[in-house]
């Protein structure tokens, strides 16, 4: 199930920061694309959050950079899609600094989860996902009863269909907590690789942040969906 579109907020002014962000994230992999495998190797380990080096105080800056490296197309591309579709309304909530502060912020603490979650690790843990994540948290707080419009995969049959921003990041929220539970054991194909604690930690920090903006969020009206 992947969002595609969602309830725009009536009057509002073109997303700048949320399109800024994107363009950044797709240029910077679309330079990774151009590495050759050592090359990227080296790149990823050098602006990515290495657990071990951040407890020893070393390489800090990577809470930060991080989140603009990816490990794949479809990690970057399902990343800046929900980026997308939820960021504009965000963005318009807290206000173009406040939003980039905001997503900084999210994406940090995000990156802190993961490393607390397994911070013997010398993997280092790259993307957007948990920067989103708190955009996630802070949108089911702000417009829990806006529309979402989904694409459904039914084997070989594709629809669309609209719920609700609660339903829709509830079973997000739901399967993120409990793949983060069953990667705190033995890691398998299905936990591994994943950094699923820096979607709870960020998705925890949106929360937060939601709740002290959900009263302004209450007087800004959505538009239809198309």
């Amino acid at each position: 199930m992947f969002p595609i579109g969602d309830q725009r907020l009536r009057g509002a002014p073109f997303p700048i920061v949320t399109v800024a962000l994107m363009a950044v994230n797709t240029l910077i992999f679309i330079y990774q694309v151009t590495l050759s495998p050592e090359a990227l190797q080296a790149f990823v380990v050098t602006w990515g959050t290495v657990p071990v080096e951040i407890l020893d105080g070393r390489d800090l800056y990577t809470l930060v950079t991080s989140m603009f490296v990816h490990g794949g197309w479809f990690h970057v591309g399902s990343n800046m899609l929900f980026l997308w579709v939820f960021g504009d309304n965000i963005e318009v909530l807290l206000g173009r600094v406040g939003y980039l502060l905001f997503y900084l912020l999210g994406g940090i603490v995000a990156s802190g989860a993961q490393v607390l979650s397994n911070p013997a690790s010398t993997v280092p843990s790259v993307g957007a996902s948990g920067a989103v994540a708190a955009i996630l948290g802070a949108y089911v707080l702000a417009f829990p009863q806006a529309h979402v419009r989904v694409l459904i995969f039914l084997g070989i049959f594709i629809t669309t269909t609209r719920v609700t921003a609660i339903l829709f990041v509830g079973v997000w929220a739901l399967s993120q907590f409990l793949n983060g539970i069953a990667a705190l054991g033995v890691q398998t194909a299905q936990t591994g690789g994943v950094a699923y604690w820096a979607h709870i930690g960020g998705f925890v920090f949106g929360v937060l942040v939601g709740l002290l903006f959900r009263g302004r969020a209450e007087h800004l009206g959505v538009e239809r969906l198309p």
